[in-house]
């Protein structure tokens, strides 16, 4: 029987699973790939750290397997409302901050709060697909705004300021970026808040890769350069803590009242899904408030390996890649090649010499450029043996 499915439904894609359902049919076949195409920190050499795991295991045999309340537990909302304001985002209380299941939950909840069919979000391009994919379930859409690939993928704040509708109900800022690896100066970022509080709409400020930076790069929580345009800060547990199974996320919601119809909206809809798994919830205290050390660790090896990928990259002819300043990756652009079509490039490049990249079609980008993501994870020794294929395989492409 042909079941019929909704139409927004079936409008739904995301490039990096979808990407990862073709790779898996290959090594069925018995084809070794070597996959930079999900940001998984897991899958590599970083552990998450003792102290948190120490933390979970505690509450798993401590018998806490209980529902947690629908926003969170309270030492965790407290640690984090503490750490935001160590960060300079002022008057945060544990009543301004909620639990999701991963930061993708609060990007789900978050989006149904604020949105209605036919309205939007304006959202930089490129960007990273579930903010689509949450808006097309809705019956929403995400209306673009350009970040300059020529200025380190920086946002183009005139084209924001210009794209800004009826229609629109917020504006996201991803800073970090993925999927460039970009990161917005200060000036930017109060520049996004000004507009913003000219037109009477939120900041969603997505910063789940805050603490990841390289090369001296500095980050500005968005939330930290106004006290009254109303910010939606997402972050979690799953990059700079290393625990992305662990699904732990939440958002910190500034200079919005906590009585307010926007906040008890978001309550009502976590009310409506129970709660976020709770074992992982105690270790946000012990991640945020306790040891360090391995954010200094990670950074080291990651800044490593984002100049492999950097020099590899751009040392392949059709190909130029700017530097990464955060999390994990970079945002390729091919030229020179006989492809018309980015996400048949990565196919191929899959079948052929089994790397596993993201089409940059994926994530949103300029008219008339083709791009991928890579994410640069693995070991030094895999990503130059990844980019030597990637070098052989341009050589019949061009």
């Amino acid at each position: 029987m042909d079941i019929p499915v909704s139409r927004n439904a079936a409008k739904v894609t995301y490039a990096v699973r979808n990407i990862a359902r073709r790779a898996k049919e290959l090594e069925k076949q018995g084809r070794k790939l070597i996959y930079l195409n999900i940001g998984d920190p897991g899958k590599y050499d970083f552990p998450t750290p003792r102290h948190m795991l120490d933390a979970c295991s505690a509450a798993l045999y401590g018998n806490r397997n209980y529902y947690a309340f629908s926003s969170g537990i309270d030492e965790a909302r407290e640690a984090i409302a503490r750490s935001a304001r160590k960060k300079g985002i002022a008057r945060v209380g544990s009543e301004n901050v909620v639990i999701t299941t991963g930061v993708s939950e609060g990007v789900d909840i978050l989006l149904q709060t604020l949105l209605n069919p036919g309205e939007s979000i304006l959202a930089p391009v490129p960007n990273y697909p579930l903010y689509q994919a949450v808006a097309m379930k809705i019956g929403a859409s995400v209306a673009p705004y350009p970040l300059r690939e020529d200025d380190g993928w920086q946002p183009d704040t005139d084209e924001l300021r210009r794209s800004i509708t009826e229609t629109t109900r917020a504006i996201l800022l991803i800073n970090p970026n993925n999927p460039t690896g970009g990161v917005a100066g200060r000036k930017t970022v109060q520049q996004v808040v000004d507009i913003a509080g000219e037109h009477g709409i939120p900041v969603i400020s997505d910063e789940i890769y805050d603490q990841l930076l390289y090369d001296g790069t500095a980050h500005v929580p968005t939330a930290s350069l106004t006290k009254d345009v109303p910010v939606f800060t997402f972050n979690g547990l799953s990059k700079n803590y290393l625990a992305p199974g662990w699904r732990a996320g939440w958002i910190i919601e500034s200079n919005i009242e906590p009585s307010s119809a926007c906040a008890s909206t978001v309550n009502n809809l976590l009310d409506a899904r129970l709660c976020s798994p709770t074992p992982p919830q105690f270790a946000i205290k012990a991640a945020l408030e306790g040891p360090q050390e391995h954010l200094a660790q990670t950074v080291a090896k990651m800044q490593e390996r984002a100049r492999i990928t950097f020099e590899r990259l751009n040392a392949i002819t059709g190909i130029s890649c700017v530097k990464p300043r955060a999390a994990f990756y970079a945002f390729p652009r091919i030229a020179s090649t006989k492809y018309k079509d980015d996400k048949q490039w990565v196919l191929d490049l899959m079948e052929r010499e089994g790397v596993v990249v993201v089409h940059g079609s994926g994530f949103g980008q300029q008219q008339g450029t083709m791009h991928f993501r890579v994410a640069f994870l693995p070991q030094p020794d895999i990503l130059h043996e990844a980019y030597d294929r990637l070098e052989r395989f341009m050589q019949t492409a061009r």
